[in-house]
């Protein structure tokens, strides 16, 4: 898996986007590869390193479950041999769900940075918050609209694709 912790990145901007550009990547192969809703997901540990990815699988693993983030964190999870991802940010495309946002906060992510707002199901500020609830023991620092225009796009594109429509 690449590492980004030998690249000196200014500021912390350039480094989710960096991350962002590489969810947008495993989005890009679940649609191509897999005809899967393209949403795509990284999880990063303190030090830089990819501990898990992960694409959305829920139609061809007939798994309601099966987001991208579930299988980030999952993946994650066995690579540090620990339910809790302590100290990591989650990369993904598209605003988290509440089942996702749920997810983050029980493995205790420390960050989770999304690229397009999801006016319907949303759950990290735009329908729901669920990360901030101040009933949580636990609260996921977010970063929302990192490359949400591309990561928006492809998703309009894939649904209206579905539909028979050209691209928009």
């Amino acid at each position: 898996m690449p590492a980004m912790q030998d690249i000196d990145f200014p500021e912390a901007g350039e480094r989710d986007t960096a991350w962002m550009r590489h969810a947008l990547a495993l989005a890009e192969r679940a649609e191509r590869e897999h005809d899967e809703i393209p949403v795509g997901a990284v999880v990063v540990d303190a030090g830089g390193r990819i501990v898990g990815e992960g694409w959305n699988r829920n139609i061809g693993d007939h798994d309601p479950s099966a987001h991208a983030e579930i299988v980030a964190m999952r993946e994650a999870g066995r690579a540090l041999g620990n339910h809790r991802l302590i100290g990591c940010t989650l990369y993904v495309t598209l605003e988290p769900c509440a089942m996702c946002a749920m997810a983050m906060v029980h493995a205790r992510i420390a960050r989770v940075v999304y690229g397009a707002t999801d006016p319907k199901t949303g759950a990290a500020g735009s329908v729901f918050d669920l990360l901030a609830d101040p009933r949580h023991n636990h609260r996921v620092d977010v970063v929302g609209g990192v490359l949400g225009e591309e990561a928006g796009s492809r998703l309009r594109n894939y649904f209206r694709a579905k539909r028979g429509l050209p691209p928009a």
